[in-house]
C-alpha cells in the first residue's frame, strides 16, 4: 500500500513464491541426498568390492606365475643333469611345439563347427 510519498512498501512477510521456492529447495536437497546414498550403496560399494576381488586375483596369478617359473627352472636344471643341456632344451622345445600343435588343431576344429 502506498505511503505518503506515493511509493509502495513490500511487506516483510513471506510471500507464496518464497514459500514455494523454499519448498522446492528442500525437495532438491532431499533428492540430492537420496541420490548420493543410492549411488554410494548400489554403485560405489559393489565397484569397490569388485576392484578388491580383481586385485586379489591378479596378485594370486602373479604369485602363481613366479612359482611356476621357479619350478620350471628347477626342472630344467634337473633335466639338464639327466640329458645334458642341449638334450634338455630339445626336450622342452619339443614339448612346447607339440603343445602348440595340439592347441592349434583343437582351436581350428572348434572354429569350423
Amino acid at each position: 500500500m502506498p505511503d505518503e510519498r506515493g511509493t509502495s512498501q513490500v511487506p516483510e512477510e513471506r510471500t507464496v513464491i518464497d514459500a514455494a521456492a523454499d519448498l522446492l529447495q528442500t525437495l532438491v536437497d532431499w533428492l540430492r541426498q537420496e541420490a548420493e546414498a543410492l549411488v554410494r550403496e548400489k554403485i560405489a560399494l559393489p565397484l569397490q568390492k569388485v576392484g578388491l576381488t580383481v586385485a586379489s586375483g591378479w596378485a594370486a596369478a602373479v604369485l602363481l606365475v613366479f612359482g611356476l617359473c621357479f619350478i620350471a627352472v628347477g626342472l630344467l636344471i634337473l633335466l639338464a643333469e639327466w640329458l645334458t643341456w642341449p638334450g634338455a632344451l630339445l626336450a622342452i622345445g619339443g614339448v612346447l611345439v607339440l603343445g602348440s600343435v595340439i592347441f592349434t588343431v583343437l582351436k581350428m576344429r572348434s572354429m569350423q563347427r
